[in-house]
């Protein structure tokens, strides 16, 4: 190795070290700058889980958002009341079942003292005058009704009105400086929106909140705890119930009441039920300007115009409700309608479900005159109708059926079924002009599939009345022939009558 020829002196070492030195200090600050970092905690020195403080304490401009359901809480909860309810039980009541039970037992001058039963739901208030909206199935039959408010005050209710047949109810409580909840419109729900259900589930968890999705409209046909109501258009939510939620309110995301909670499926798991609002609100008004509610009526019995039995009438499309039977005396006899007849308008708008038929019929005012078009015999027929009062006295009906050892035997069967003639005395018990009884039903035939039972009397086949066995074979043949794969029948079991389509071929 070549030797240099200029002289190094040990000065220039120390320059180029202290050069280097400084390079690599602002180098190091720079690369700290771009990738901001700073020095750890004096808790975090030396620990394998050290953890930046950037990372450990966010700036207030990266601030999580807020949960879009503590504004309808802070809106709705303080409006969500608890109601306690006490039920006499016993003391000489003697339409009570365990008193019954304890007289069997003990004698019938052995009353028991009486005691109360205890059970709770929810509510809500709706004005600033104290009344509360609940459910009926919650406040019926109570002795004494304990309203307890978010803010823990408690005051004694008395029950304005209730509806059994939509279980809604109005209780009242006088008390000053109260929140109330604003009512929203169910007419424009859409399934997918958000539900959020308040209320005090198991009568001990106060103030719960959970939350959901409207989950379908239009509800029916429920067999509900406490109380099955006769109109229903139940929404459905997957925002969790559960008992003790009863009569609490199902909000939207705007914190406005868009249901009353309901019913619950125990067997399931995200299927509750809760009363639209709009038809709440409107049961709520007559209840607490006249404690009742009026409704109107046709005078009808009705069938939803199923496939089958489209097709078994020969009609086309599914539009519309069937009329099974009409009520003597009622204002569907008075009109001129009669069986067989389907209802495709009411009041210029489409029919097409028979549980919101019902409930436009209802809420019409007793008295209205109003505008039907039916399906007879393949036409269109304009028929107005002149509502009435609904009467629970004319809805009792007589169960029973024809049983007569004494019938002509002239047996028939079609499709897994067996008729015979009935006799004088049968028809005459059943109220009937002609018709033909089933007496025997072959398991897993389209006949058992159907529901149809021994002892059901088949009136018509195809709309046409059926006197004799002969007349149902010649029916069904006749079905038959026309290519149809379904034959409608009028079956009458008990004191009620319906159209049962049967399969008579495939």
């Amino acid at each position: 190795m070549k030797t240099p020829s200029w002289p190094i002196h040990p000065r220039s070492y120390v320059v180029v070290a202290a050069l280097l030195v400084l390079v690599g200090v602002a180098a190091g600050l720079g690369l700290s700058a771009g990738l901001d970092l700073s020095h750890g905690t004096a808790a975090n020195h030396g620990s394998v889980f050290a953890v930046p403080a950037s990372a450990a304490a966010p700036s207030a401009s990266a601030a999580l958002p807020e949960s879009p359901f503590v504004g309808v809480v802070d809106k709705a909860l303080p409006a969500v009341v608890f109601i306690d309810v006490r039920k006499k039980v016993g003391g000489g009541d003697s339409d009570d079942p365990q008193e019954q039970l304890f007289r069997r037992f003990f004698g019938e001058d052995s009353p028991r003292k009486p005691t109360y039963r205890p059970s709770s739901g929810s509510g809500f208030i709706i004005d600033s005058q104290g009344r509360i909206l609940t459910n009926n199935h919650v406040v019926r039959d109570a002795d004494q009704i304990t309203v307890t408010l978010n803010d823990k005050r408690q005051f004694k209710a008395r029950v304005l009105g209730a509806d059994p047949e939509t279980d809604v109810a109005v209780i009242k409580i006088d008390a000053d400086n109260l929140p109330v909840l604003p009512l929203g419109d169910s007419d424009n729900l859409r399934v997918g929106d958000w539900a959020i259900a308040i209320g005090n589930p198991l009568g001990e968890l106060k103030g719960s909140v959970t939350v959901g999705i409207i989950s379908a409209e239009g509800r029916s046909n429920l067999n509900i705890f406490g109380g099955t109501p006769a109109f229903q258009d139940f929404i459905q939510t997957d925002a969790s119930i559960n008992f003790g939620n009863s009569g609490g309110p199902l909000c939207n995301i705007r914190g406005e009441a868009i249901g009353i909670n309901t019913a619950i499926n125990p067997s399931g798991q995200g299927i509750g039920f809760a009363i639209p609002i709009n038809l709440a609100r409107h049961v709520a008004e007559q209840l607490v300007a006249k404690g009742s509610v009026s409704r109107a009526w046709l005078g009808v019995q009705l069938a939803e115009l199923t496939p089958e039995l489209a097709e078994g009438f020969g009609i086309k499309g599914d539009q519309g409700v069937v009329i099974q039977d009409v009520v003597p005396g009622q204002p569907a006899e008075r009109a001129g309608l009669k069986r067989n007849d389907v209802i495709v308008e009411f009041q210029g708008q489409p029919v097409t479900d028979l549980q919101k038929f019902r409930l436009k019929v209802a809420d019409t005012a007793v008295g209205s005159k109003v505008n039907l078009v039916v399906l007879r015999d393949g036409k269109k027929v304009p028929v107005s109708v002149t509502l009435s009062q609904r009467d629970q006295n004319v809805l009792a009906s007589n169960q029973g059926s024809p049983d007569d050892k004494n019938a002509p035997e002239s047996p028939a069967s079609a499709a897994g079924l067996k008729v015979r003639d009935m006799s004088r005395s049968e028809l005459s018990a059943a109220k009937l002009d002609a018709g033909v009884i089933i007496t025997d039903v072959e398991d897993s035939s389209p006949a058992d599939e159907a529901g149809l039972q021994p002892g059901d009397v088949i009136e018509e086949v195809g709309g046409k009345s059926v006197a004799s066995s002969e007349d149902f074979s010649k029916a069904i043949a006749s079905a038959k022939k026309s290519g149809k794969r379904h034959a409608v029948l009028l079956v009458r079991r008990g004191d009620s009558s319906q159209f049962v389509p049967l399969q008579i071929q495939e």
